[in-house]
């Protein structure tokens, strides 16, 4: 886990805080935290728990991910992930099973990817499942009326 960065939190926080157009004593009352330890959060004299940040981030309507990554308790690459797959399963357009089959997919790439660069192993993307089984198109096309 990284080290805390609260300054550069705190003033992530002042600036989201500002353009959401809320006073220090409104966004407390809305994230039910005091005012005085919000406002040494944003003053980087406070190092605020992931329960903390989450109900911060509801108040600003702001991904808790995004604040996490900002507070060092999650690096980059592992927001991402979590972004994407709340995406996936925020999809109103695909049932609950092809949720899942999908995200098994994202998993089996994501190893995949990994074991080849940890293997220092640099291949070409091949044709994906749609391409490769798709059929070739005919070589004489029926004559046109």
């Amino acid at each position: 886990m990284a080290s805390l960065n609260v300054g550069n939190l705190g003033d992530y926080l002042r600036e989201q805080r500002r353009t959401a157009q809320l006073s220090l004593r409104q966004l407390a009352e809305a994230a039910g935290v005091s005012n005085p330890y919000l406002s040494q959060i944003e003053r980087g004299l406070r190092k605020p728990s992931a329960e903390v940040l989450q109900q911060v981030a509801k108040a600003l309507r702001i991904s808790a991910e995004t604040l996490y990554v900002r507070a060092g308790i999650l690096d980059e690459k592992e927001r991402e992930e979590l972004e994407t797959r709340a995406v996936v399963l925020a999809d109103p357009s695909i049932n609950e099973r092809q949720k899942q089959v999908l995200l098994q997919i994202y998993d089996s790439f994501r190893k995949e990817n990994a074991a080849e660069a940890a293997s220092g192993a640099v291949s070409e993307p091949g044709p994906g499942p749609a391409q490769a089984s798709a059929p070739a198109p005919d070589a004489e096309e029926p004559p046109s009326s």
